[in-house]
């Protein structure tokens, strides 16, 4: 994933128009500018989202298995793109794991701020690719949900 400009977490990508690409083309083009090295195809589709609002949008999903060399080839790669530093801060891994304590790693991950559908096509993509087994993926959305534990006030003020 990518932490944006905004200090959200998302997916590489972009907006393509239809008129001069097919999505594959037109993502291609945004990952080769951003990324470089990687190229998807249809193969590589898992789904689509709408984002309701006054900016509808349909954030077309795709996922691809690498190699740890492919993957370092993309994160050296994305430290010299053009946005690196504009409209991306870098390169970010989820944990695909959960500490002893059952927050640390996924969990806490998850507890960050995505921008659109980043979030539900992460959980998305991690159950239907089986990356992290069913329960434990439950496991860490529901410890993101528990209600935080209220700060005490020792100031002794009113």
């Amino acid at each position: 994933m990518q932490m944006r400009f905004d200090g959200l977490l998302g997916f590489p990508g972009g907006f393509v128009d239809r008129r001069y690409w097919s999505l594959e083309d037109g993502l291609n083009r945004v990952l080769g500018l951003g990324l470089g090295c990687v190229r998807l195809t249809e193969a590589d589709y898992l789904c689509s989202h709408l984002t309701e609002g006054p900016h509808r949008v349909v954030a077309h999903f795709y996922a691809r298995q690498l190699t740890l060399e492919e993957l370092h080839t993309i994160e050296i790669s994305a430290v010299h793109s053009r946005d690196h530093g504009m409209e991306v801060m870098g390169m970010v891994r989820v944990p695909l794991y959960t500490q002893k304590d059952r927050m640390g790693g996924l969990p806490n991950f998850l507890a960050n701020s995505f921008v659109g559908t980043a979030k539900f096509q992460l959980l998305f993509a991690l159950k239907i690719l089986n990356m992290v087994p069913e329960e434990k993926l439950a496991e860490a959305v529901a410890a993101t949900q528990k209600p935080k534990k209220a700060a005490i006030d020792h100031s002794g003020g009113a």
